[in-house]
């Protein structure tokens, strides 16, 4: 699956969330978002996700442009996973539940097929015992762990993540960048905006820095971090590793 933005913009009333970024997603390979908050991180993300339709620009799948109508958009959304900062669980159903659901109602999948898949998701996740409980009942990293698992419950060809961390504490952040790193080296294309830099350190790939809602530089992960590339990103880099 190829996914490139050209010259893409999303306005929210009088602001512009992001504007003219044109960007190719690399397959296989981590991308991370980094930059200050409010970049426009947040809104390229759910623009990639056919979650926004464009303002100015287009986003293309596999060299033609996506349609902007309902059913397009949803079969789009059906090849890719999206974790929320909050993990958006919804909070009636267990821990199962919430994988299962999408499966049958999204992907067509029969209840018994759901539930299996969803067992051997929560076995990966290490969230057996908490099969049944709902997400007041877990802890911030469970939840973001079976909204993992609920992103990946359908085998979507990208897995994207909005901050998967940033309520969490570190030993919280620690169970969710491992289940990440699991995901990475399977080879399965992440794009992640994240300002967790142990993580993006390591997880190799490439980093796409926004500011002031424009892509400002593109380039290797480890290029941005042994060599930052403007004196924004060197500010940026500055902060977040004193915090």
């Amino acid at each position: 699956m190829r996914i490139e933005t050209h010259q893409a913009g999303k306005r929210y009333g009088d602001s512009w969330g992001i504007r003219e970024v044109s960007l190719t997603i690399p397959q296989g390979a981590p991308l991370l978002f980094l930059g200050p908050s409010g970049g426009g991180k947040s809104t390229l993300l759910r623009l990639l996700a056919g979650l926004e339709i464009p303002d100015e620009g287009e986003v293309w799948v596999d060299g033609h442009p996506l349609p902007k109508d309902e059913a397009s958009l949803r079969s789009h959304r059906r090849r890719l996973g999206f974790v929320f900062q909050d993990g958006n669980l919804f909070p009636h159903l267990s821990a199962e539940e919430n994988i299962t659901l999408p499966l049958c109602r999204a992907h067509a999948q029969s209840p018994e097929a759901a539930r299996a898949r969803a067992q051997q998701l929560l076995q990966r996740f290490q969230l057996l015992p908490h099969t049944q409980k709902r997400p007041a009942e877990l802890s911030g990293g469970q939840r973001q762990r079976v909204a993992l698992a609920r992103a990946l419950g359908h085998n979507p060809e990208i897995l994207l993540l909005d901050e998967p961390t940033s309520a969490l504490d570190p030993e919280m952040t620690a169970e969710v960048l491992d289940a990440l790193e699991d995901i990475r080296q399977e080879g399965k294309t992440l794009i992640l905006a994240t300002h967790a830099t142990s993580f993006a350190r390591r997880t190799g790939g490439r980093v796409a820095f926004l500011r002031n809602h424009r892509l400002e530089w593109t380039g290797s992960t480890q290029d941005f971090f042994q060599s930052p590339p403007t004196e924004a990103a060197r500010s940026y880099l500055a902060k977040i590793l004193r915090d």
